[in-house]
């Protein structure tokens, strides 16, 4: 290995042990109110200071009895389930948004019967298609109104 990395390795090592070393000490500080503070340091005018050395190994949670974890269990478990469950209503609430989208579009051509003569001898759409659009675009508004409550809760 070349003395470059060796040399760094070794600088890493030493800030490392040192970085370890001064977050280790922690001090208990008994006010004369007896109220107590912790800190890096001591507190000036404290009637009593222990120096401690907290244990950060044993950090994080620990499960100490078998009712604890099948508590712990069960709750993840409704969890999962509650999730699979948000999952599958937004997906069907999405289907939802897309056949009434697809029925909007394939609704938008007119039928045979959508048309009117007028005075002039023209055609228009009669009343019939303009509320079917009217019926289609309201679902559709709806459709989306549903999707997006459900995605914000």
């Amino acid at each position: 290995m070349e003395p470059k990395f060796l040399s760094r390795v070794f600088a890493l090592c030493l800030l490392l042990t040192a970085c370890l070393a001064t977050a280790d000490q922690v001090f208990k500080s008994t006010m004369p109110d007896g109220s107590i503070l912790y800190g890096n340091e001591p507190v000036k005018g404290a009637k009593k200071v222990e120096k401690m050395t907290p244990n950060t190994q044993d950090s994080g949670v620990r499960i100490t009895t078998p009712h604890q974890k099948q508590d712990l269990d069960q709750r993840q478990s409704v969890r999962q389930e509650e999730s699979s469950r948000r999952e599958g209503e937004l997906d069907q609430l999405k289907s939802a948004l897309k056949q009434a989208e697809e029925a909007r579009e394939a609704g938008r051509e007119p039928h045979e019967g959508d048309f009117v003569g007028n005075a002039r001898g023209g055609m228009r759409l009669n009343e019939e298609y303009l509320e079917r659009q009217k019926t289609l675009e309201t679902n559709v508004k709806e459709a989306r109104k549903r999707l997006e409550e459900a995605q914000t809760h």
